[in-house]
């Protein structure tokens, strides 16, 4: 009875890891469906421009780089290396 109930105990802690948090989102919901044709005639080569976001933060734009070990947005910049941001609202 009593590895029953360590079982079962465990099984909630490792289950309850799985669960998505409040505000929290996944970063395919962030990604832009219409990105302006400014930004994209701005941004240097190199950069794939097929999942791009702004953060709220700064009002920057992030590609998303696929990476061998995970996937992260990194800041979208120009042919100089300048990043490409905007004014955030307040």
């Amino acid at each position: 009875m009593n590895k029953l109930t360590m079982m079962l105990g465990a099984t909630v802690v490792l289950l309850a890891g799985c669960e998505e948090f409040e505000g929290m989102s996944s970063p395919n919901s962030q990604v832009l469906k219409n990105v302006p044709e400014e930004v994209l005639a701005l941004a240097g080569p190199g950069q794939p421009l097929d999942a791009l976001r702004k953060n709220p933060v700064d009002g920057c734009y992030e590609y998303q780089h696929v990476g061998p070990v995970e996937t992260t947005f990194l800041p979208l910049r120009t042919a100089n290396g300048n990043p490409i941001c905007t004014a955030v609202a307040s």
